[in-house]
């Protein structure tokens, strides 16, 4: 592309601000031409519209949108921008269900636009090298410890509780989109547990056990998202080979207890690269293993009912 590809956000928060809007300013081959959202808000400087109709109506040249508004209003938003003939970057979760994902990819392929339903815990720099040292491994054991303060990194969202919110899974598929990148074996959910605030609609806490051909018996995973002040967010596993541990989200890897150095991009900078890349090759990638494992762990789950919760 000898232009920049020019790019809008939809829905303009939290995420927006502090990771889309640095990843798009840092690289060259992209700029940032609107920002969609019901306040209009925007950075200095960026045209702010308050629907993806009003952005249609300026006349402004635009070759594709990054969606970070709430999975529950992402599909309506993705089908209008494939209406418009740009592409598309999801941020994730992609939708709320697997169901209206199929339908935005379906509807990407007829208009031959690039779909991209991004994972971003799967760019932070020690996942490659995980990945890499995985690969053909006997798996022996496998655990996923994801806790941190709701109030903290989500304060005052009330969709995330609701229906199509994803409660703790919010952050807790990030750390299933690791495991399903790194493992050399299929997931699958035997058995869940969701603690539920007698006041919310979804989880704050919840417990998986996982199986599959090659899944070691105990391999599990706790997600939390009550007050602590200890907030970890690690992947374990030991193979045949020994023990690898990824920490602080992917960001860094020990094996046997030993850090392995690791270098990279940052995980959005990587994001839209990978991005100019699919738009280049028209090409998409979907990839709905992490998506499906919360769906499961939903139909699978127990539901208990915990003390209330308030932000």
């Amino acid at each position: 592309m000898s232009e920049p590809l020019r790019i809008a956000i939809v829905g303009y928060g939290k995420i927006a601000e502090d990771q889309h809007v640095p990843a798009i300013a840092g690289n060259a081959a992209l700029k940032l031409i609107a920002c969609v959202s019901r306040r209009k808000a925007a950075p200095a400087g960026v045209p702010a519209f308050a629907s993806i109709a009003d952005l249609r109506a300026s006349g402004l040249r635009v070759d594709a949108v990054a969606l970070c508004n709430t999975p529950e209003d992402r599909p309506a938003t993705a089908h209008e921008a494939i209406a418009a003939g740009w592409h598309v970057f999801l941020e994730k979760p992609p939708a709320a269900t697997l169901g209206a994902v199929a339908e935005i990819e379906a509807a990407a392929v007829e208009a031959g636009i690039t779909l991209f339903a991004s994972w971003h815990s799967r760019f932070a720099p020690a996942v490659a090298e995980a990945r890499a040292r995985l690969a053909g491994a006997g798996i022996r054991a496998f655990e996923i410890e994801w806790r941190e303060d709701v109030r903290k990194w989500h304060p005052g969202q009330a969709w995330i509780w609701q229906p199509g919110g994803f409660g703790v899974f919010d952050p807790g598929i990030n750390a299933l989109s690791i495991a399903t990148e790194i493992l050399p074996v299929h997931l699958t959910i035997e058995a869940a547990s969701l603690d539920v605030p007698s006041n919310r609609s979804q989880p704050i806490a919840a417990a998986l056990r996982f199986g599959g051909q090659g899944v070691p018996a105990d391999a599990h995973a706790r997600f939390d998202w009550g007050p602590t002040d200890r907030e970890t967010w690690t992947v374990r596993i030991e193979t045949d080979a020994g023990r690898l541990a990824l920490i602080d989200g992917g960001a860094r890897l020990l094996a046997d207890g030993v850090e392995v150095p690791v270098s990279g991009p940052h995980e959005y900078p990587a994001l839209y690269d990978r991005f100019l890349g699919l738009v280049r090759d028209g090409r998409s990638e979907v990839d709905l293993r992490p998506l499906r494992l919360v769906a499961d762990a939903f139909l699978r789950g127990e539901r208990r009912s915990v003390a209330p919760f308030e932000d």
